[in-house]
């Protein structure tokens, strides 16, 4: 047996979920289609996920196909849940990009594509929804060459386009895929410049080829809902590399596995999500987990292979459901992370206050926003001064669905106030603050603590230094003026968290037996926020890096909008019919740069960006 994990992804409402249900019923394991409009569907099982018609968060299923497993993950299409399916891209083998025949190629279909060559995920394309009126497929598949790679190869054909007895039928000749494969194979490269037609078969092994390596996509026309068309994606799936199964092989190895989703049982206990590395996984066994420099230990309690639940262990190529570890988190690692385990997602960019909206239940929202941030640790919380609670997020719709959680699973109604973008303060100078013990007058802290701090290198965080020695305090209170710096960060002068800063303590001092480690924690935040002050601090804001591709009569009004919202070109670049832009843009501006484009060229526009770097706030 091999295993398979595959990743579906789309453009918002290309049809992938629709898409999915299918592929459970043709290979039997629903007996009945499930449909997004009537909220039936087997992969989308939340409320509101159900409701809005869009997939959220990331479900996975499984289905046969003779000796090969398929696990399915079915990611979202939302751009608010970029996230999930970033994240998602780590633990797949391969992928099926959805594109709609009449929409097409849509701005965010060529993010997610750009994601999958970044990382070299082979990948199919299916184009759904043929039997749609002003369906495409020449033009179409013209198309997809021009703006997602040159190097994709149909391998179906549709007739009857555009209605509903739109059908698929193989390609009569594979010359046209020989061509394109030619380019990158020396063999067919010969072959056909010396007059010669090579076989099917000869073809088909060399798209395998350059699909496992990430180079090649091949091509299939189809519809979810009438059926046609999945017959041929199921035979170019098997192009995909697979997993040998073999938990012999695996008994020899450490065991190794990444955690990429969490859910909540309705008596809220956590069931994870692990893609197996190596090794060989079995419940009631006693393992060691890793999130960065962190190690926690945890004992499963139930373990379900995706698939196989009858199955009593896991082995590498598996995705497997486990229990029992209170602790575990989307990003830890079971063993140690191998490279095929690391993310390729972006932080949230966009921050809004939350207050609960009945008086009283402030202690209830922080705690479930905390549980919600250990299904996704990047929808961060932090407290503000007031006692505030702020969440970090992606977009409105992603407000609107954490909105709506809160209050059917937790019993708590939010509101939330508009977005901003998250900024961050670093010091601009140095000083040194001390606030000593009085040894006439009142004493609000028995304790004595100088601080100093300086600008430290970008990037390089909080740089603790003890600067007294280590045995003038208890190890407690050493440990509770550490703590103190730290949380006291989390808000400078301007209320923004401060970061690239050295702190050094230069004085300390108790009274024993009077003086308690809660001295030290509330001393320590009031000296450090005085030497901020004296030192002053800058405000910065995140930027963006971003390309956008732009028609060539739209080229004036992009740009001139670009430098309104604060963006700087560093590249300009002609190819074809569009302008290629490349520069940086303020975060706090990308939503609206994003919004304008479509308006200024005429939904021509594509815009991509990702964080990178910041600068002064102006």
């Amino acid at each position: 047996m091999h295993i398979l994990n595959i990743g579906i992804l789309a453009h918002v409402d290309a049809g992938k979920t629709s898409l999915t249900e299918r592929l459970l019923f043709e290979t039997g394991v629903i007996d009945r289609l499930g449909s997004v409009d009537d909220g039936s569907t087997q992969t989308d099982t939340g409320a509101i996920e159900r409701r809005r018609g869009i997939t959220i968060r990331t479900a996975v299923a499984s289905f046969t196909l003779d000796d090969l497993q398929v696990n399915v993950v079915d990611t979202p299409g939302h751009a608010d849940f970029v996230a999930e399916v970033e994240r998602a891209l780590g633990v797949l083998d391969g992928a099926v990009l959805v594109l709609s025949a009449v929409e097409g190629v849509q701005p965010h279909t060529r993010v997610l594509m750009r994601s999958l060559r970044k990382v070299r995920l082979p990948t199919l394309i299916f184009v759904n929804k043929i039997d749609r009126s002003g369906a495409r497929e020449r033009e179409l598949l013209a198309d997809i060459r021009r703006r997602l790679s040159p190097y994709c190869v149909a391998l179906n054909t549709v007739r009857d386009v555009g209605g509903p007895a739109a059908t698929t039928r193989p390609l009569a000749s594979m010359e046209e895929a020989a061509e394109v494969l030619a380019e990158r194979d020396d063999g067919l490269l010969q072959l056909l410049v010396d007059g010669g037609t090579p076989g099917d078969r000869q073809v088909r092994a060399a798209l395998a080829r350059q699909c496992a390596g990430g180079v090649a996509h091949p091509v299939l026309f189809g519809s979810a809902l009438t059926g046609q068309g999945i017959g041929d994606l199921l035979d170019g799936i098997g192009l995909l590399p697979a997993t040998p199964r073999s938990p012999e092989r695996g008994r020899r190895q450490g065991v190794r596995a990444s955690v990429f989703a969490i859910e909540r049982t309705r008596s809220g206990e956590k069931v994870a999500y692990l893609r197996m590395r190596a090794g060989v996984l079995r419940a009631r066994e006693q393992l060691s987990f890793h999130r960065g420099r962190h190690e926690y230990a945890g004992r499963l309690t139930a373990l379900t292979v995706i698939g196989s639940p009858r199955q009593r262990q896991a082995a590498a190529g598996d995705i497997v459901k486990v229990r029992g570890v209170p602790e575990i988190r989307v990003g830890d690692h079971l063993g140690a992370p191998g490279p095929a385990g690391q993310a390729h997602f972006t932080p949230p960019g966009l921050e809004t206050v939350v207050r609960a909206r009945v008086p009283g239940q402030e202690s209830r929202l922080h705690a479930a926003l905390l549980a919600l941030a250990e299904q996704d640790p990047l929808i961060a919380t932090r407290t503000l001064a007031g006692g505030d609670t702020s969440v970090l997020l992606y977009g409105e719709v992603q407000k609107e669905v954490i909105g709506e959680t809160l209050a059917r699973d937790f019993g708590v109604e939010a509101d939330f106030e508009p977005s901003r973008p998250v900024y961050f303060e670093r010091p601009a100078g140095t000083a040194e603050a001390v606030e000593e013990i009085q040894r006439h007058g009142p004493n609000t802290f028995m304790a004595t603590v100088g601080l100093r701090v300086e600008p430290a290198a970008p990037g390089s965080g909080l740089t603790y230094i003890m600067g007294v020695d280590p045995g003038s305090l208890p190890a407690a209170f050493h440990r509770a003026i550490e703590e103190s710096v730290g949380s006291a960060l989390r808000a400078g002068p301007h209320g923004w968290p401060v970061t690239d800063v050295t702190v050094t303590l230069t004085r300390t001092g108790y009274a024993a037996p009077t003086t308690v480690a809660a001295d030290f924690r509330g001393r320590t935040p009031i000296v450090l926020s005085k030497a901020l002050r004296l030192a002053g601090t800058t405000v910065y804001e995140p930027c963006h890096r971003f390309e956008a591709e732009v028609p060539l009569e739209s080229f004036g009004a992009v740009t001139g909008k670009l430098a309104v919202l604060g963006g700087v070109l560093r590249d300009t670049r002609r190819q074809d019919d569009t302008w290629l832009l490349a520069g940086q843009i303020p975060a706090a501006a990308v939503h609206e740069a994003e919004q304008r484009l479509p308006g200024l060229t005429h939904g021509e526009g594509v815009w991509w960006s990702e964080p990178s770097g910041d600068r002064p706030t102006r």
